[in-house]
């Protein structure tokens, strides 16, 4: 059996990024929600625990912004179009999670990013790194249309679509997350490639992802980067 691609997500499984994705948004809030600052902070984002707890149970980032931050559609959206902006402005530390670096670096397969980060953002903490090169693919929310983001299944066909020249069929397909929604991305992949695909899912659990209560239940579990190098040695 042999893996054809590793896909990944991006906060929470290559990078902490939450320290910086607080403070994005409190700047963003004070733009297009500024009812929603000062003393009215929503309590999700008074903390990094607080975030991760909000973060690991939200579908994604409008059910995140809308559901658990207290946004209206319209402000949802409206932060939508700020983030990239924002993220580039922002000097906020992004550090690699410890073991990131030596796995993505010992893969000697195609890698791609599937994320409800800005790809530009991405692109520049890889080259920050020194990791650039070993991505064909890094497709971010501003890639991909409002109404098809994770666990729609379109950014990960597309950046399949970038990686494969040939048509896809009869590949096995690694999805690296640390979120329930991953789980079910990476269920829709497949469910949309058919021709005897397979998608993997894995799901980082240095990130503080707490599988028990998912209704969709990964593949495999790690507890450090490093545990996938042993996962993809199993299926060589």
């Amino acid at each position: 059996m042999k893996i054809n691609a590793i896909l990944w997500d991006y906060d929470g499984t290559l990078v902490n990024s939450v320290p910086k994705n607080i403070d994005i948004t409190k700047q963003i809030l004070s733009e297009v929600a500024p009812r929603l600052t000062g003393k009215n902070l929503p309590d999700y984002l008074k903390s990094e625990e607080s975030y991760h707890t909000a973060n690991h149970q939200s579908n994604n980032w409008q059910d995140l912004y809308i559901n658990y931050y207290g946004m209206s559609e319209k402000e949802m959206f409206e932060a939508g179009t700020l983030w990239t902006k924002y993220q580039l402005k922002n000097t906020t530390p992004v550090e690699l999670f410890a073991g990131i670096e030596q796995t993505i670096k010992q893969i000697n397969l195609p890698q791609g990013i599937c994320s409800q980060n800005s790809s530009k953002n991405i692109y520049q903490v890889l080259r920050q790194n020194n990791l650039h090169s070993k991505f064909k693919s890094v497709l971010g929310y501003d890639d991909i249309p409002s109404n098809a983001q994770k666990p729609n299944p379109f950014g990960g066909l597309k950046c399949l679509e970038h990686i494969f020249e040939n048509p896809i069929g009869n590949k096995i397909i690694f999805y690296i997350g640390d979120h329930e929604g991953d789980v079910e991305f990476a269920r829709n992949i497949e469910a949309e490639l058919c021709d005897n695909n397979k998608v993997i899912s894995v799901i980082a659990k240095y990130s503080s992802a707490d599988t028990k209560l998912w209704n969709y239940k990964p593949d495999y579990e790690i507890e450090k980067p490093t545990d996938l190098l042993e996962i993809i040695n199993n299926y060589c």
